[in-house]
């Protein structure tokens, strides 16, 4: 009947507040202001507001509950889904650039993964990563700059990576040597370094767990590109960690956790086969910055 709905309530217009929202935000505000009452804040407004649009039945919500219940019951000292769940809804990856900027030049940092040990012995340059020699060889040489593009002679270069089967040296320690595609190296005087390995191939993050049920659901992959990873580190600059695509990976433009960017794709370029086996090249600046005042520049950013 006319009269009795003038308009849309409250709780039918798209990005109305919550009464329960409203009463949340009165009991913070009486309760005091801080950092985390604000973040409490946001996460209620937005959870409300979400939950107003989507208007979820009562036999969702308790599938949303299993849900996040499934992915606790997977994290363990073995192994983190909840950081999987922040890694695959690119939340790993806005923080990590949040939080490391880069000005235009350098090399964009990225997140180092689960994989960095820091227990890698030193090797002299040229020397070969590949402790079982499985794989078709890949050089590597690059040099380490600055953003004014002079090299830095005797920077700390550390590589690891996925062998060619995808797999990395602490994912199967009874198939592959101790240290396996792993590396660490001083750059000479003018900042350059090489080494030896093999092509690595890309991978798919694990896909038994709750969260890759739930990307699979959404019709989302779980794959990375093949890539090495990189942390350099030299007195008065930032640590750097970074990843090095190969840019022929058909997975480069759908990395599961966002890792991607332009200034990190290379050339995983052909060699003429030697001895039966194909060879692989891969040349590479890797520019630092200048670390800010009060900040170490061994500490770095992992």
């Amino acid at each position: 009947m006319h009269g009795q709905h003038d308009g849309p309530q409250r709780d039918e217009i798209p990005g109305a507040i919550s009464t329960q929202a409203e009463e949340f935000s009165r009991r913070l505000t009486a309760a005091g202001q801080s950092r985390l009452a604000a973040a409490a804040q946001a996460a209620v407004d937005g959870l409300h507001a979400l939950i107003a649009e989507l208007r979820p039945s009562g036999e969702e919500f308790r599938l949303a509950i299993d849900f996040l219940t499934e992915v606790g019951h997977y994290a363990d000292a073995r192994r983190q889904e909840w950081v999987l769940f922040a890694d695959v809804l690119g939340v790993s990856s806005l923080i990590e650039d949040q939080n490391s900027p880069r000005p235009a030049g350098a090399t964009p940092n990225t997140l180092a993964g689960p994989f960095y040990r820091s227990d890698v012995p030193e090797m002299p340059l040229g020397a070969n990563i590949s402790r079982d020699h499985k794989g078709e060889p890949l050089d590597v040489e690059g040099r380490i700059v600055g953003l004014d593009g002079a090299g830095i002679g005797g920077a700390l270069v550390e590589v690891w990576q996925a062998n060619a089967e995808g797999l990395y040296e602490n994912q199967e320690p009874d198939r592959q040597p101790e240290f396996n595609l792993r590396g660490r190296f001083h750059a000479d005087p003018q900042g350059r370094f090489r080494f030896v390995t093999v092509k690595p191939k890309g991978y798919a993050l694990p896909s038994d767990g709750p969260v890759g049920q739930l990307m699979s659901a959404l019709g989302l992959g779980l794959e990375r590109p093949a890539h090495i990873h990189f942390r350099v580190s030299a007195d008065g600059f930032e640590t750097l960690t970074t990843h090095i695509f190969d840019r022929s990976d058909p997975a480069i433009g759908r990395d599961a956790i966002f890792g991607v960017k332009p200034e990190l794709m290379a050339e995983f370029r052909a060699l003429p086969p030697g001895g039966g086996k194909r060879k692989h090249a891969l040349d590479l600046n890797l520019v630092l910055c200048p670390q800010r005042q009060g900040e170490s520049g061994t500490s770095g950013r992992r």
